[in-house]
């Protein structure tokens, strides 16, 4: 219990260090669903931002099958993440075997993917919803007290932090706050597939790989994605420069 109190209190100040002028939104966000496996009896986490438009992109996630799951939701239209985003409440799932009736698509994707329970946590400050935080669990079981407490904690933070005060009283900021951290996770997907393609990786491996280059040279995640989608197309153009 102190062990988990310790590596708590750690990450929310990880958390508080992050509201300042200049902090990368994407990986503020990875840093949350990670601190959600690392913290909480759950398995694997994803988070849907809502856009400008009022509809739901992907994020973050702790796993590539995490975030297919969270784009199901997205394209269908259905899925806890979208009940939680919509209604401003919690929506915890035990079993879905049991529960299909609900969102079929989803469930049926889940369980093939070898997920049994889900709880979406909205991400909310007052009235302003902006997305939802999804937990995953490979066993059937409800969700403890103490964790769903500590993962509406986390979730309340990352909103402040998205969102932050400077800009609550100005929507078109907020908006194209938002909307610029959902272009720049197109970016970084597109960064993983070369860096999967260049080095064999399969796309959680290549994910990895980025954010470990963004550490060691002290960028944003999005500013290395920039450099590599750069690199590899200057690559590209040498290459097709050299043959007539």
């Amino acid at each position: 219990m102190e062990a988990r109190e310790g590596r708590l209190v750690e990450a929310f100040v990880a958390m508080a260090d992050s509201l300042v002028d200049d902090y990368d939104v994407v990986e503020f966000a990875q840093q949350l669903v990670d601190d959600c496996v690392s913290l909480l009896d759950v398995d694997a986490a994803g988070l849907l931002l809502g856009d400008p438009r009022g509809g739901l992109q992907v994020l973050a996630s702790t796993s590539e099958q995490t975030r297919l799951l969270e784009l199901l939701q997205v394209q269908s239209d259905a899925g806890p993440c979208l009940q939680a985003y919509g209604s401003g409440r919690q929506v915890l799932v035990a079993d879905l075997r049991v529960d299909t009736d609900r969102w079929p698509e989803f469930a049926a994707r889940a369980g093939s993917e070898g997920f049994r329970a889900v709880f979406a946590i909205p991400m909310r400050l007052r009235a302003e919803r902006i997305g939802a935080l999804n937990l995953f669990c490979t066993e059937s079981r409800k969700i403890s007290g103490p964790d769903l407490l500590v993962a509406q904690a986390l979730a309340d933070v990352a909103t402040i932090g998205i969102l932050h005060k400077r800009v609550l009283v100005h929507g078109a900021m907020v908006n194209a706050q938002l909307q610029a951290a959902l272009n720049t996770r197109i970016i970084i997907e597109q960064a993983k597939g070369v860096l999967a393609e260049r080095g064999g990786l399969n796309m959680d491996q290549a994910f990895t790989e980025l954010r470990t280059q963004a550490r060691n040279t002290g960028q944003h995640l999005s500013d290395t994605a920039r450099a590599i989608i750069e690199a590899a197309s200057e690559i590209s153009s040498t290459a097709n420069d050299s043959f007539p």
